[in-house]
Parts: C-alpha cells; structure tokens; sequence
C-alpha cells in the first residue's frame, strides 16, 4: 500500500509533549500502512500493531488533557467528549469489526482510514486550539455580522489546515451541482429537546484529493475507500469546530450521518431553505457549507452510518459513483411545470437539472458544465436569444449543444429561432416520448461523432 501520512511543520501547536506524540501516531499509522502483503494476511501482526497504535492514542489522550487542564483550558470538558467518543465509541466498534470480519484487508483498511482521518481531523482543528490559534466564540450577533463571521471562520479553517485561500462566491448556495462531487450529511441533536441542527457539506473530489489526499500520500487522482473513510472523519471534526463558535451548540452531540446522492442532497434543498448556504471557490476546488434551521429535519434521508454499516456503505458509495458518467442536461425555463416535466421524463437515464432564469443558467453552467442545455426561447425579462448570445460569448461555454424549447412553430417563429444556429429545436406540445426520442437521437448522433 502506496499510503504515507504526510507531517507538516504547520501541524505543530508550540507544545513540545504533544507535537511529539502527534508525530508518533502518524509513525504508528504510517508503519500500519506500510504492512506488506503476507503481513496484512497475519492476524497476529494487524492485531499488534493497532493494538500499538490505540495504546499510543489512548497515552497521548490522557497527556493532552493533563495540559488543558494546567493551562485552564475553557474547553477542556468538549474536548475530553471528543476524546471519550473516539475512545468508547469508534475504537471498540472498529475492533469488533475487524474481529467480526477476520481481519480482512477491507477491515483493516476501513479501520486505517477512520484513524486516519480521525488524526488529521484532530491535528488541524482541535488540537489548533489549544496552541491559541483559534476564533472566539459568537455572542449577541446580527444574522448578517453572523453570516459574516462564520464566512471568516470557515476561510481562516481552510487556510489553517490546508493552506487554501478560499474566497466565499456566494451566500446564497441552493444545492447546485458542481463538478464530480461527494455529499456528506451530519445531523446534530441533544437530549434535552428536538431540537437538531442538520449540516451538509459538498466537495469538488478534486478538493478531498488534493488535501486529505495530500496528506495520507495518495498517488492516485481518484477517491477510494480508505480516503473516503477519513474524509468523513476530518469533515465532521470540521464541522464541529465551526459548530462550536455558536454559544449553543456544546450539548449537541453527533446522533446521524450520510453520504447522499445527488439528487437526496438536492432534494433537501427544494424541501427548505438553508439557515446558511456558503459555496467557496478554494482554487482547488469548489466547497459548500450550509445549515439548515433546528426542527425541519427531514427522515429518511440516505443510509445513517453506524459502527455495523460503515464499512459497506462507503465501499457501495465509491463503487455507486465509479459506474459510467450519465450525460448532464440543464433544462432552462421560466414554467415549473414545464422543469419539472422535462426531470421527471429524463431523469434515470440523464442527470437533469433546472432553473428558472438565463442568470440563474450562466451560474449553473459556470459550476457544473453540461452536456445539453434545454432553453426556452420565451422567457420574459432576459428571452433565450439573449441567454444563448451570453453562453456563445464565453469561450468556455461556446462549444455546449443547445437546443431551444419553444411553443411556437409557425414559420417566422421558427426561422427566428434557426437563425440563431441552435443543434435544433423541441416544440412544449410534443408528446413526452416523442422529446424523450428526440433527445435520445441527439445523444446517439453525437457519441457517433465522438467516435
């Protein structure tokens, strides 16, 4: 295995105990990832060395703690949580699946890769703070200056941990797609009511490659299990650290968690509005943080990862995603019902998505790129001719296939809209089949020309 957990000066806080412990846990686990092949097959050898590692963790844990506490630390009580959960929860669950599975190499890595994570997470947000470099809590704020801050928070923590310049391109995210993306769900709640607070995070897999990646030495440009698994594990400690600038928030407790499709994190968004919907361009990637206001959860969404499950659902999650690429079209009108027609007549075999508006449009293409625009020549305020003038004077949109939407099939209408040199035209009346067909058509001729 080509893995190598990657120490970087920045990963030091100034404690000499504690660096040097950090340091030992990443030898621990990179030695783990080191384990050749007839190793891994040994029991006894994956048995002692993560025995050796949990040892060192559970050591460094009571060290770490020993200083918050000589320090004063104002939170030491959160931290000796993170520390228990990690401890009595995820530990024992990761062991009792190794035992359950006999040690498979799947088990194994599944249980590398959340240590992992759980690591790299704890290095760079947690850990950051108890070395001062971290931002006060909110108190008695707007909702403007609060947005404003968590914007700041949220770019000071991308830069902290993974020197990413990110710049907030919109405080208004509604679930766009953008590029090749993971959709990660973290639910939070408490037993003193139920109340909850529901975050869901997008990234560019680009991004995750190129940081969490980065830093577990992956060669390779795609997501595998093993990253995924400690993807989550760095997001949620993310998260929690964002969390924790809201007075509120130290009682919740992590109670869900799911990787989403697509479409099961669009849909959240079309069911209610975000209390926050933060996209930022990192010039690695693109990255969305949004939270959704307490008592609007929604059941059922995906598979709640749990210690029984885990294991399976990232490994069905990757090889979900690895399955050939659907042809993305973007379906632009001004009519609901029209939108919603053309995704629930292409949907399944095509990834659909809508807007209402030609800027709406340009926004969509410019964060996902796709295959087929479908444009409806009539809107009002800015009609599909000004739109179309706007996609053909981007160079890199002025080669995306459009086909126009119309209702209009007299012959002026129609010379007016082939003047435009569209790939052609679909009239609103035609029986739904017969767009599906058309389309389709347009699909096919195209992948023959491809060759």
């Amino acid at each position: 295995m080509d893995n190598q957990l990657e120490w970087k000066e920045e990963f030091d806080i100034g404690v000499k105990i504690i660096d040097e412990e950090h340091r030992r846990l990443f030898q621990i686990i990179n030695r783990l990832f080191a384990l050749g092949e007839e190793e891994r097959k040994s029991k006894k050898a994956c048995q002692e060395g993560i025995k050796y590692f949990k040892e060192h963790a559970m050591r460094h844990f009571a060290d770490e703690e020993k200083y918050m506490e000589l320090i004063a630390y104002e939170d030491l009580e959160m931290h000796r949580r993170i520390h228990r959960g990690f401890r009595e929860n995820t530990l024992p669950a990761l062991e009792q699946e190794l035992a359950r599975e006999g040690y498979s190499s799947d088990a194994v890595n599944h249980f590398l890769g959340v240590c992992a994570g759980w690591m790299i997470g704890h290095t760079l947000t947690e850990d950051q703070a108890i070395g001062g470099k971290r931002e006060g809590k909110w108190t008695e704020l707007l909702p403007e200056t609060e947005l404003s801050d968590l914007k700041r928070v949220i770019s000071r923590m991308l830069y902290d941990m993974f020197q990413l310049k990110a710049q907030v391109i919109s405080d208004a995210y509604g679930g766009e797609r953008f590029g090749k993306g993971v959709y990660y769900r973290l639910v939070y709640g408490r037993e003193a009511d139920d109340k909850k607070w529901e975050i869901l995070l997008a990234f560019e897999e680009k991004l995750l490659v190129s940081t969490v990646g980065k830093i577990m030495g992956v060669h390779s440009d795609k997501l595998d299990v093993m990253l995924l698994n400690a993807v989550r594990y760095t997001a949620s400690q993310f998260v929690w650290r964002v969390m924790c600038h809201f007075p509120s928030a130290e009682s919740y407790e992590l109670v869900e968690e799911n990787l989403l499709t697509y479409d099961q994190f669009e849909d959240l968004f079309e069911d209610k509005k975000p209390q926050v919907g933060l996209l930022f361009d990192t010039s690695a990637g693109y990255f969305a943080y949004s939270i959704f206001a307490p008592h609007l959860l929604q059941s059922g969404i995906g598979t709640p990862l749990v210690a029984d499950n885990a294991m399976q659902e990232v490994g069905r999650y990757i090889r979900e995603r690895e399955k050939e690429p659907m042809s993305k079209i973007l379906v632009v009108d001004d009519s609901m019902t029209i939108r919603m027609g053309m995704r629930r007549l292409l949907a399944g075999k095509y990834e659909v998505s809508e807007v209402d508006s030609g800027a709406a449009a340009i926004r969509a293409i410019t964060l996902d790129r796709p295959d087929l625009i479908l444009l409806d020549y009539e809107m009002p305020v800015c009609d599909g001719s000004h739109v179309f003038e706007m996609i053909r004077s981007e160079k890199e949109f002025e080669d995306i296939p459009v086909i126009f939407l119309t209702s209009r099939d007299d012959p002026e209408s129609v010379k007016k809209v082939l003047s435009l040199k569209p790939e052609g035209y679909l009239l609103k009346y035609l029986k739904p089949a017969d767009i599906k067909c058309r389309i389709d058509e347009f699909f096919m001729k195209l992948k023959r020309q491809r060759g």
